[in-house]
């Protein structure tokens, strides 16, 4: 073998352990400073130990927002129309100008929140049967992924797949 992929594979090696130790620090930092949330974000069906970390490291545990709509504007999974005066109606699309690294962990996630999180899967099967695309349904998951965990976090509970919204009269 060449003396230089041998050195690229040792580098390689060296980096992964490097890695691994400051996920592990961080997530040590995490449950020392507020484990509640660890825990609430944690318990929602299709949300993994690395997504809730980077959410709440992300969104610094959701104290600069007061809604889940601005979470998800700052994420980048906001709907965007391009338009133009009443003639030119362009498709929707996300507006990807948020954190890459999150949206692409909470897409990731969203796969496994449709099997296992029964609101995420009514919600998914809803979009494609009106003929939808799969993506389209993934990413609405996403922010019902996103709604959750502000919810979760803001009213300090743990995630109960029983809880139904209360519409508040104004």
């Amino acid at each position: 073998m060449y003396p230089i992929i041998q050195s690229l594979k040792l580098q390689l090696k060296r980096v992964k352990v490097e890695i691994k130790k400051l996920e592990t620090d961080l997530e040590n930092l995490l449950k020392e400073h507020s484990p509640e949330v660890m825990t609430n974000i944690r318990s929602i069906p299709g949300i993994g130990k690395k997504t809730a970390m980077l959410m709440m490291v992300t969104t610094n545990n959701f104290r600069y927002f007061t809604s889940a709509k601005q979470v998800t504007s700052y994420v980048g999974l906001a709907p965007v129309e391009r338009s133009s005066g009443t003639s030119i109606r362009g498709r929707s699309y996300i507006s990807k100008k948020g954190d890459p690294m999150l949206r692409h962990h909470l897409f990731m996630c969203s796969f496994t929140a449709c099997q296992n999180n029964p609101e995420c899967r009514a919600l998914y099967e809803r979009i494609v049967a009106k003929g939808k695309s799969k993506k389209l349904a993934l990413i609405a998951v996403c922010n019902n992924l996103i709604k959750q965990a502000y919810g979760v976090c803001k009213n300090d509970l743990v995630y109960d797949e029983n809880y139904r919204r209360r519409k508040v009269e104004i």
